[in-house]
């Protein structure tokens, strides 16, 4: 076992190793991002130092520069005196041409001698200085103590031009990454030839505002350029530069010299209004607005909006005219808004002219006159509109917000006009980010844009918008229950539900195709505009109402095909032709005859009219002695009438009004944006609550109900279950209410909402109603199936004699289905076709299923109930054949191979021999797994011979004998 040695692991490398020589890489990379401690000024990196320069006071950097090299290095740099030229805001605003002329006018005058004790030899400074020396501070330069002198700018600057121009700098940078450039053409280099301009100008402004502008502007000048001089003063007087140690006192001496110059310009903008030279008014405004310090409201502006007559013209109108006779016409409205857009065009078109671009003169005007003069006319009139009826209000609302709207395109059309281009740049006084732009060469923006000018209404409407939506939403919602506790009334008192005009699905030869025709003649409807604005006298106009039911079908005529005819007025372009437009153009429809039966149809069609003679109780029977002069439909014969087109209409009808004043305010942005799509919302929500909770389901509830109650031993007609048909024709008005409400969708709502968001209060509510409604119709489906089942039965056992499978001997045989299998066949083949086209292909099938399931149990139950002679053996073979080519009709797999397996049990009957019987009943794989053989034997029970051959067929099955093989001890 010494041989056999443990192997060790091998390490492809050491991770000590790697993670140490990893933190060094990264050491040594951050050491090389850092900068070398030798350019360090103290304990601080230059880049602090550069910070706290930039917060010091312009007339402390002189004290800084002269306490080492390395601050004076740093006191030069570029980006400390980039920030102060940027502080200047001299192209922000456009002040070059006036900031050029002050430094001409600097220029020219011979400068000041300088005092013996500020002056440094420039060669000494630079033997004194040495980069890397032990000492970083060197020597410092002599200067007297700092006189306090009011009024001049050298006693109160300390000499900072002077200073700055004696100050030696190398080359080199304090710092590698601080270039050192050359003294022309840098920030330092404007900001100094700008300082010496306005220092120049400091001792005049610390005068009265009296003399301060008299002093300023000795000489006439234009008042647009002494505002561009004043507005020049005002920046550098600013906290982000504080020139001077007493400039808080000079910055207030040159606010009242401004507020003493633009009292000037005010009184002169007001002479030139009276003399209407536009020339003297611009000038003014211009000269105010560059001197405005953005504070508060612009006083010249302010001033000549509250002298436009248009806000002194409110007693010219009553808004309540807008109500006469207590019905609404904006007819005067649309006289007040035209008289309003007047004035706004004119004055506006005046403060284009006049006002620089940038005071958004024509904005605050608008403005000013939507919430001063149009919300002014409005408010009184929603109001009174509110105290008369709440649809008035509803209608008011929309239509005013219309009226007011025109002032959008007015606004613009101002805007655009062609004095709205603006002036020279070099005269724009336009806001920060239009003068960057004028700076940068990029073209000025437009006046008013029309976001803007649309804002203007939406503000102005806002204080409206919370007691509308919320009004609207409870009045439709109190329109829908009005309409549905009208039908609940009327289904409840049995009056006013007739809709004899109504389509008949069950008449027709092709109910799809009626169902198609009436979903057309409704989404054409949907496309005709609503008008919301009530004007010129005229009601608003109701779209949706012309689709009338009653337009559907003639009362008197009908095509031999099963179709109505129109109305006789074809020229009427609201009346709906349901016949197909092209007899020869195929259908995807498949067309069959009419599966009713004439007798049927008849009774089906009159079923859909009252009888005006007698009525009928709910046996069916007529109810003699009643005198009713409403007739009462039976419970039976008038289940369609629990659902109504006219109900479904009237209650789209109603959402879609309120859709159609809501959507006026869809564009509204903000907050109400929101709440506006959520009404649009909300409004197809209670659409959805009332047809399906309110409308559909109690009627199938109802039918339901009454399906159960029905009794076919009380009815004379066999092959019809009269609430059956009644309950198809109620699945087919229900599915094209479906429709209706699904095309509704479509057209109206599809376009405000997110189809893919399932957690959408639409979407969910919809779902909700498809959902409902097919339970309904499914919860109907079997109980008329359990209804149809029992009529089966019930024709089954009464036409059928009690000797049909059980003949006389020597009597004729006519090998044919017996009557009761005829009539019980007819019955099914009827009321299966009706079902097509008015469900989907799976209930379909589901219900072909149950049929037969249902109908192979009666026929056993029928069987066993018999008595079966061998020649009426051939009667039962000829009855089972029959069901079976029912059920292969169907073409559902399952049943289908049940009846086979069942018309196979027909042969039990026929078979003399007892012996070959026994045998045939043992046979297991004979039919198909679908009896056994205790089943089998239960038939075989029925023969006439059973008594002959029950020993015989006992001893052959079971090998059993009752005599030879039991012992009764």
């Amino acid at each position: 076992m010494d041989k056999w040695t443990a192997l060790e692991p091998v390490k492809l490398y050491d991770k000590a190793t790697k993670a140490t020589s990893t933190a060094a890489s990264v050491i040594s990379r951050f050491a090389q991002n850092q900068p070398s401690r030798a350019t360090y000024i103290g304990p601080l990196p230059p880049e602090l130092h550069l910070l706290i320069l930039e917060h010091l006071p312009l007339y402390d950097l002189p004290a800084v520069a002269r306490s080492s090299r390395a601050l004076s290095r740093l006191v030069r740099d570029e980006k400390l005196w980039e920030l102060k030229w940027l502080a200047l805001k001299v192209e922000k605003f456009g002040l070059q041409e006036v900031l050029s002329e002050l430094q001409n006018e600097e220029e020219q005058k011979p400068p000041p001698p300088r005092p013996n004790h500020f002056i440094v030899e420039e060669e000494s400074d630079l033997a004194l200085f040495s980069v890397g020396g032990d000492d970083d501070f060197g020597d410092f330069t002599e200067a007297p103590p700092t006189q306090s002198t009011t009024g001049t700018a050298t006693a109160t600057f300390g000499q900072f031009v002077t200073t700055f121009n004696t100050v030696a700098l190398d080359n080199k940078s304090a710092v590698p990454y601080i270039t050192a450039f050359p003294s022309h053409h840098t920030y330092r280099s404007k900001f100094i030839k700008a300082h010496r301009a306005l220092a120049a100008l400091l001792p005049k402004v610390v005068t009265p505002a009296e003399l301060a502008l008299s002093h300023l502007f000795p000489s006439p000048s234009k008042a647009l350029y002494r505002g561009r001089i004043l507005h020049l003063l005002a920046l550098f007087l600013s906290p982000a530069i504080e020139p001077t140690r007493i400039w808080s006192a000079q910055r207030e001496a040159l606010s009242a010299a401004i507020e003493k110059f633009n009292a000037g310009l005010v009184s002169a903008f007001d002479g030139a209004e009276e003399n209407r030279d536009d020339e003297g008014m611009k000038e003014a405004a211009w000269a105010s607005w560059e001197v405005w310090n953005g504070s508060g409201e612009w006083e010249l502006g302010k001033t000549w909006m509250e002298k436009r007559d248009v806000f002194y013209d409110s007693d010219r109108w009553d808004p309540l005219r807008n109500l006469t006779n207590n019905s609404l016409d904006l007819d005067p409205m649309v006289v007040f808004m035209t008289n309003t857009m007047e004035s706004v065009r004119k004055e506006g078109a005046l403060a284009i002219r006049i006002f620089p671009p940038s005071a958004d003169i024509l904005l605050a005007f608008t403005r000013r006159v939507a919430t001063d003069v149009i919300a002014e006319y409005i408010t009184p009139l929603l109001e009174r509109s509110k105290e008369i009826s709440t649809a008035t209000y509803l209608k008011a609302t929309p239509a005013t917000f219309k009226q007011a709207w025109r002032m959008v395109d007015d606004i613009m059309e101002v805007a655009q006009g062609p004095t709205s281009k603006g002036h020279a740049r070099k005269n724009s006084f336009a806001d920060h980010s239009q003068k960057s732009s004028m700076a940068n060469g990029k073209p000025a923006e437009p006046v008013i844009t029309r976001t803007q000018a649309e804002d203007v209404i939406f503000r102005m409407f806002e204080m409206f918008m919370d007691d509308y939506l919320t009004e609207e939403l409870s009045s439709t919602k109190k329109a829908l229950d009005a309409s549905c506790n009208e039908w609940d009334r009327k289904v409840a008192t049995h009056t006013g539900l007739v809709s004899p005009n109504a389509p008949n699905f069950l008449a027709s030869k092709n109910p799809a195709q009626v169902k198609r025709n009436v979903l057309a003649s409704f989404a054409d409807v949907l496309l005709l505009p609503v008008q919301v604005a009530a004007t010129g006298g005229t009601a608003v106009a109701k779209g949706i109402s012309k689709l009338n039911p009653q337009q559907w079908s003639d009362k008197s005529k009908m095509e031999a095909n099963g179709y109505r005819t129109p109305l006789e007025d074809k020229d009427d372009p609201n009346v709906f032709d349901l016949t197909i437009e092209d007899a020869d153009e195929p259908q995807d429809v498949e067309v069959h005859p009419s599966p009713i039966p004439p007798h049927i149809a008849n009774v089906s069609r009159s079923s859909l009219a009252p009888s005006r003679s007698r009525p009928q109780s709910r046996s069916g029977t007529p109810a003699p002695g009643s005198r009713s002069p409403t007739p009462m439909p039976s419970s039976f014969d008038r289940l369609e009438l629990l659902l109504s087109l006219d109900v479904a209409l009237e209650l789209i009808h109603a959402v879609r009004d309120s859709l159609a004043r809501v959507q006026t305010f869809q564009a509204y942005p903000g907050s109400f944006g929101y709440r506006v799509r959520d009404t649009i919302e909300q409004l197809f929500v209670l659409l959805l609550q009332a047809m399906g909770d309110r409308h559909i389901c109690p009627a199938f509830e109802k039918a339901t109900e009454q399906m159960k109650m029905y009794k076919p031993d009380e009815h004379e007609i066999t092959t019809s279950v009269a609430p059956l048909l009644q309950f198809f024709e109620l699945v087919h008005l229900a599915d094209t209410i479906q429709s209706m409400v699904q095309v509704f969708f479509d057209k109206e709502l599809a376009s405000h909402i997110d189809r893919t968001d399932f957690m959408n209060d639409v979407i969910r509510e919809k779902k909700r109603f498809e959902n409902a409604l097919d339970d309904a119709v499914a919860t109907g489906m079997n109980a008329g199936t359990e209804v149809l089942m029992n009529q089966v039965e019930h024709i089954i056992w009464s036409r059928t004699g009690p000797r049909e499978y059980y003949p006389p001997e020597n009597a004729p045989l006519e090998l044919g289905p017996t009557q009761g299998c005829r009539e019980a066949i007819q019955c099914l083949e009827m009321h299966c076709k009706l079902l097509k086209g008015s469900t989907s292909k799976e209930v379909l099938e589901v219900f072909y299923q149950e049929v037969g399931i249902r109908l192979h149990a009666i026929i056993q139950k029928h069987l066993k109930r018999q008595i079966v002679s061998l020649e009426g053996g051939f009667q039962v073979i000829a009855d089972l054949n029959a069901y079976y080519n029912f059920i292969a009709s169907l073409r559902v797999q399952q049943i289908t191979q049940d009846f086979s397996n069942l018309k196979m049990l027909g042969h039990v009957f026929i078979v003399s021999d007892a012996k070959d019987l026994a045998q045939i009943v043992r046979d297991v794989t004979r039919y198909g797994g679908s009896f056994r053989p205790e089943d089998v034997y239960e038939f075989i029970q029925r023969r006439a011979d059973w008594k002959k051959i029950e020993k015989t067929v006992d001893k052959t099955m079971y090998n059993l004998s009752f005599k030879e093989d039991c012992i009764i001890a």
